[in-house]
């Protein structure tokens, strides 16, 4: 299956980034949000974005324009169109938001379009209930969407080979570097790099080292670009429970406690950068 028409449906940081590779990469890019200001948003953010890469003469002044001009605004996901190859979901990671947008889907989409969630940890085969499930994938991409490589490519029970083949594919076109997953969870990127994450979190509740030696260990010893605190600071720390409650619950398995220091900070707010305070101040 040969995909024209790309739907991008949650413009927040992994859907803008997501809407400006496609857009990039000249594809017809629907950009579905819930409201005008959300999406003014979405598009100023992926505009800035492009003009970043501008100025560090990754592409020209031309495709920035072009890109730009490959964005159609939707507003409410009721109003896409059923002509359209695949959808990507990439609303925030919770279960029955998802399982509800794709019941609308359901009523949008024709009998060969694709549906892929962005989705970090949650399983593909139980959100894939509300869909046809042969049709269904998990496409993970990684944040920031425009420099990262990376797209993890995740089968549920049911997906079928054409369905996989098409989204393999479809990452290489996007000149990305697509990992079959198999559907277990937090695939494989979460599974590793959020127990990291927790277990450095737990150094700094048992006052192991300060914030910052634990970050520095991490970088200078294991040549990691950010340590695990900043990063978690980057993906916010709600994001970071939520991944290691999946975990938890998923394996039923105590080393994927989530650390009760994360879990008090989330609950004060502090989710890093995006709050303005979470292990650090931004």
């Amino acid at each position: 299956m040969e995909i024209k028409k790309v739907a991008v449906i949650g413009g927040g940081t992994m859907g803008n980034g997501i809407a400006h590779i496609f857009a990039l990469k000249e594809f017809e890019t629907y950009l579905c949000e819930v409201s005008e200001d959300y999406f003014k948003k979405a598009f100023d953010t992926i505009s800035k974005n492009l003009d970043r890469q501008v100025n560090k003469n990754v592409i020209s002044a031309e495709q920035k324009e072009n890109a730009l001009k490959n964005i159609h605004k939707v507003i409410g996901v009721e109003n896409l169109s059923n002509d359209i190859d695949l959808f990507i979901e990439a609303i925030y990671e919770n279960k029955e938001a998802k399982l509800n947008l794709y019941k609308i889907l359901n009523n949008i989409t024709n009998n060969n379009s694709i549906i892929a969630t962005n989705t970090s940890s949650i399983s593909i085969t139980e959100l894939s209930i509300a869909v046809n499930p042969e049709n269904f994938i998990g496409m993970h991409f990684m944040n920031p969407v425009p420099m990262m490589k990376l797209v993890e490519i995740i089968r549920g029970y049911s997906t079928s080979d054409e369905t996989f083949n098409t989204i393999r594919d479809l990452a290489i076109k996007l000149d990305k570097t697509p990992v079959e997953v198999f559907d277990y969870p937090g695939f494989i990127s979460n599974r590793v790099l959020m127990p990291m994450i927790n277990e450095a979190i737990f150094a700094l509740m048992e006052g192991v080292a300060s914030k910052e030696d634990i970050d520095t260990v991490m970088k200078l010893g294991m040549n990691h670009p950010m340590g695990p605190l900043a990063l978690a600071d980057f993906i916010g720390l709600d994001v970071c429970l939520s991944i290691m409650e999946v975990l938890y619950n998923g394996y039923n398995d105590s080393k994927y406690r989530p650390c009760p220091l994360l879990k008090k900070m989330v609950a004060a707010n502090k989710l890093g950068r995006k709050t303005g305070e979470g292990f650090y101040k931004y």
